[in-house]
């Protein structure tokens, strides 16, 4: 039999373990919900501004950027649109700053991983660049094995989503495209589906839909609404197309926060219902051992009241 003492301590690790996996639950349960909530009333505004996108595009005739003032990459909307051969590939990898999530991380991880060792094999290079401090502190180590680098890390915005954080990605991923360090640009991330399940993507940025891409995608019998441009078509485009790619880098960072949250919860709930079913196992055998020692004390005194009496 296990020494009461073992066991007894066994019985009071497992008890705080499960106090903090139970709280853990709440917690993630309590944020779970804001965040479905959030994911849910985005969609229909990042469904409305690719149709508008489509639209837009569909309506411009030839680019050009010379009545534009371009002060970043982002602002030269004709090379975000411009298509080439694929050298260098960029992928933006969604990770979650904490563990404790279950396999969230490793899927995403591993599906980097194999990501990456497709395009290597067609003589294709990727750069990362890397939400979430568990992406990055995984994929610095892993990456070494690849034709791959990481371009640029993101910490802070993995915890809290915002525009503004979309749009430094958004400023970051633009330069290396418009200076033709990568050729295109995909997301790996999470789509939200509820709090059970959630599905691993990628999604490709750039190049963005050309408008014969978007040509192609019309149906012949729906015609085109005609649209005009105050001031002008070029200037339109160069407010919509950055707004249109950080919308879908926003997008992809709620959709992997709730399904994040989501997969802690699920996580901690099973924590929590291992804990209670391991404490229902140790008082089972703590008290096995605690009847056995007593049992044996008996036996002990009455082996010796019969000596005495022998």
């Amino acid at each position: 039999m296990a020494n009461l003492k073992d066991i007894k301590n066994r019985i009071q690790s497992v008890e705080s373990t499960r106090k903090i996996t139970r709280a853990m639950k709440m917690v993630a349960a309590a944020k779970v919900k804001r965040a479905e909530s959030t994911v849910k009333m985005s969609r229909p505004f990042t469904q409305e501004l690719n149709e508008m996108y489509k639209r837009l595009l569909a309506s411009v005739g030839a680019y050009s950027n010379i009545t534009l003032k371009i002060k970043s990459a982002i602002d030269n909307y004709p090379a975000l649109l411009q298509t080439r051969d694929t050298k260098t590939a960029g992928i933006l990898v969604i990770t979650s700053n904490k563990g404790l999530a279950g396999a969230y991380n490793g899927n995403i991880i591993k599906k980097t991983l194999q990501t990456i060792k497709d395009y290597n094999e067609k003589g294709i290079k990727t750069i990362l660049f890397i939400v979430g401090q568990k992406g990055i502190s995984s994929l610095k180590r892993r990456c070494k094995n690849f034709d791959c680098e990481i371009a640029n890390t993101y910490v802070a915005i993995a915890n809290n989503p915002t525009g503004e954080g979309a749009h430094s990605i958004v400023s970051d991923i633009a330069e290396y495209y418009v200076s033709e360090k990568i050729d295109k640009i995909e997301i790996i991330t999470t789509r939200f589906k509820n709090m059970m399940s959630y599905f691993i993507e990628n999604w490709e940025v750039l190049p963005l839909q050309t408008k014969e891409d978007i040509h192609e995608r019309l149906h012949d019998n729906i015609a085109e609404p005609l649209m005009e441009f105050v001031p002008d078509m070029h200037n339109i485009l160069q407010k919509v197309v950055p707004m249109y790619i950080a919308n879908i880098i926003f997008q992809a960072l709620l959709e992997a926060q709730a399904s994040e949250l989501a997969s802690r919860m699920t996580a901690m709930s099973a924590a929590t219902s291992n804990a209670e079913k391991m404490l229902k196992t140790l008082s089972t055998e703590y008290n096995k051992s605690r009847q056995f020692a007593i049992t044996q004390e008996i036996i002990e005194v009455v082996s010796g009241a019969n000596a005495q009496i022998g």
